[in-house]
């Protein structure tokens, strides 16, 4: 196909004179640009609004070929360059009006998007190749319009942020915002500006509080979405049918008022006879190899008021922890209901089940001499070298802390107060994670769950002065969803998530200290800390005590300075988990320090 070309200067063709000249032997002919051959068929208005070119001026000639297509590539970008020169380069000028073409630069819009009008006869007029028109050309044959919805959505996102964010109007994403604001637009298109104003700091105001802490948003998608799709992949994997028999119980562990802790296993398939387990094997269990999957089983006691509600509640806090915070509390398997007497079984009572990460608590390892010395290897991999054993317990006491409170950040930004933080609800796993277990005194404020303002079952030793999550005369929350929507305004009166922090002063302080380890020492410091008004430092300079405060007073006394502000009472500014993570004494991050030196060295 023959194509004519709008060409700069005449000079222009030596340069190109093979694209000009193929095989030396092609026809020419002579066209004077501007003339009227060149300009037949197209309108005035296609001249003066779209190429921005007036009628023709003195003639200039060009010789053009009747060749095909080859080495158009080269000539478009030369020909797209010269026509977008810098009207103050010199050579641009010399280019355009030194050449006498009485022509106007074409604007970027020739060269980048679609014609308006008779493409035939537009890209005859001014020599635009097919494969150019084909970019912008509309399947049916016709080029597209520039007022098409999909261009007017974008033309409603700024050039100048599309620009920042590195984006073009052809991105999808692009499309779709613009989409999206262009419909806002059509919407608010009969306000004025006082009332646009009014509608957006309306809309601002409401998305803020439904996103603040305890999230009402984040509770509706937790409450309406994840929580069904979870009871759905639970029961395609049958965790919500578990039975009695697919388990062996082993040493009991533990014990606290509505439930007995024993070790376990699953009983694999085709697996061995279940026999009952009594004196020494019981404490076997956990080496014998027929039993690959272990776990922990705690079960509800019978017949003890508010055991059956504190079950619930703790199977309830179970899935919604391993929704909100997996990572910071003991992987649930679910639940059973024993069908007949045997062993520790009892016929109708209520078994809670998870994944055995460690039968270890916190206090096991507290309560031992060699604390925390003992927790050293666990916590880092091997044992540290190059430090002194004070240094070295330290690292041990800020480790552990410093996961205690990044799980407390967790669940207080989902709305959960634990309501119980002790060593002994602290499982220490075999890789050195410190996870929360026993959520059965846990309340969710985000929709009134497990919570009665003037009720509490707490251990006395680790719960803070105004005893209780809320006042006492906050009033009886209301149906969930109106307890949901409320939750921010409660959440910000009261702070309830610095109940838990305070419990995580004391445990500070009981594993900084050796005196606290104890119980007695323990409930003796608790009494004077009472005495001294809750001010750590007036019970510093009071206590008749001499207690051993050498890893608090580390570091510039960082760590005394941390436990002074959790056990603080709650109107005189007690940190939150957020807050404490910032404090000085995580910033060093010596800990973590160590943790990598240790796995680097070559020996043990």
């Amino acid at each position: 196909m023959a194509s004519s070309s709008l060409l700069p200067p005449a000079t222009f063709a030596n340069k190109y004179h093979a694209l000009l000249h193929p095989n030396g032997a092609a026809k020419h002919r002579l066209i004077r640009c501007g003339s009227a051959a060149s300009t037949d068929g197209v309108p005035d208005e296609f001249l003066s609004s779209a190429l921005q070119l007036s009628k023709p001026g003195p003639p200039v000639a060009t010789v053009v070929s009747d060749t095909g297509t080859d080495g158009w590539g080269d000539l478009l970008n030369e020909f797209k360059t010269a026509l977008q020169a810098d009207s103050s380069d010199p050579a641009a000028s010399d280019a355009t009006a030194g050449a006498g073409t009485g022509v106007s630069p074409v604007p970027d819009e020739l060269l980048s998007s679609p014609l308006v009008g008779d493409a035939t006869n537009a890209a005859a007029a001014v020599g635009i190749p097919d494969e150019v028109l084909a970019s912008g050309a509309d399947p049916s044959g016709g080029l597209l319009n520039p007022g098409d919805v999909a261009t007017n959505a974008v033309d409603a996102i700024p050039d100048e942020l599309l620009g920042a964010l590195h984006l073009d109007a052809s991105n999808p994403a692009v499309r779709l915002a613009g989409g999206a604001l262009a419909r806002l637009e059509e919407l608010t298109a009969g306000l004025t500006e006082p009332e646009r104003w009014a509608l957006f700091g309306f809309v601002a105001v409401t998305w803020l509080y439904l996103t603040a802490r305890p999230g009402v948003l984040g509770g509706a998608v937790d409450t309406y979405l994840l929580a069904p799709l979870q009871l759905a992949v639970d029961s395609v994997l049958g965790r919500r049918s578990l039975k009695m028999t697919d388990f062996v119980v082993g040493e009991r562990i533990g014990e606290g008022s509505f439930g007995v802790v024993y070790s376990g296993a699953v009983v694999p398939r085709g697996g061995p006879v279940v026999e009952e387990r009594v004196g020494k094997a019981k404490t076997k269990l956990q080496l014998d190899d027929r039993y690959k999957e272990k776990v922990i089983l705690k079960k509800i006691k019978i017949g003890t008021t508010g055991a059956k509600e504190c079950g619930d509640y703790e199977e309830w806090f179970n899935y919604r922890m391993a929704r909100a915070a997996p990572e910071s509390c003991a992987d649930f398997m679910g639940s059973f209901v024993a069908d007949k007497t045997k062993s520790e079984f009892v016929k109708g009572g209520k078994w809670l089940v998870w994944k055995f990460e460690g039968d270890r608590t916190l206090a096991n390892y507290v309560t031992d001499r060699n604390f925390p010395s003992n927790m050293e290897t666990l916590m880092f991999g091997r044992a540290l070298r190059g430090v002194d054993s004070l240094t070295s317990g330290a690292l041990v006491v800020k480790q552990v802390m410093r996961q205690l409170v990044t799980s407390l950040r967790r669940i207080h930004d989902t709305g959960i107060v634990h309501r119980d933080i002790k060593p002994s609800n602290l499982v220490v796993t075999r890789r050195g994670q410190v996870k929360l277990i026993d959520f059965g005194a846990a309340t969710d404020l985000r929709i009134g769950k497990n919570y009665v303002p003037d009720r509490t079952l707490l251990d006395p030793d680790y719960c803070p002065p105004e005893l209780y999550v809320l006042p006492e005369e906050t009033p009886t929350p209301p149906a969930e969803p109106i307890a949901a929507i409320l939750s921010p305004i409660l959440w910000q009166l009261n702070s309830p998530d610095l109940f838990d922090m305070y419990s995580a002063g004391i445990v500070l302080m009981q594993m900084a200290t050796p005196g606290l380890r104890s119980p007695s020492g323990l409930k003796n410091f608790n009494s004077e800390l009472k005495a001294a008004g809750y001010d750590l430092n007036r019970w510093r300079q009071t206590t008749r005590r001499r207690p051993d405060l050498q890893i608090l007073d580390l570091d510039s006394g960082r760590g005394w300075d941390l436990a002074t502000k959790l056990l603080a009472q709650r109107e005189q500014g007690r940190l939150s988990a957020a807050a404490a993570l910032r404090h000085p004494y995580f910033l060093l991050g010596g800990d973590r320090a160590a943790a990598v030196l240790s796995k680097l060295q070559l020996s043990k």
